[in-house]
């Protein structure tokens, strides 16, 4: 169990890596969409810290 929780989080750190890129390339290609990331990025982050 404890491993499943840790491979997880892993994957979680992951998805919110690739949010913050897909975040900061909206925010220089497309700046009026940002906020488009920013649900996804704070969710990873916060199953990533296990918050939620």
């Amino acid at each position: 169990m404890e491993e499943t929780k840790n491979n997880s989080r892993k994957m979680f750190w992951l998805l919110f890596f690739i949010s913050l890129i897909a975040f900061i390339g909206f925010l220089i290609f497309l700046p009026q969409w940002f906020w488009v990331t920013l649900p996804f990025m704070f969710t990873f982050l916060a199953r990533a810290m296990n918050a939620i």
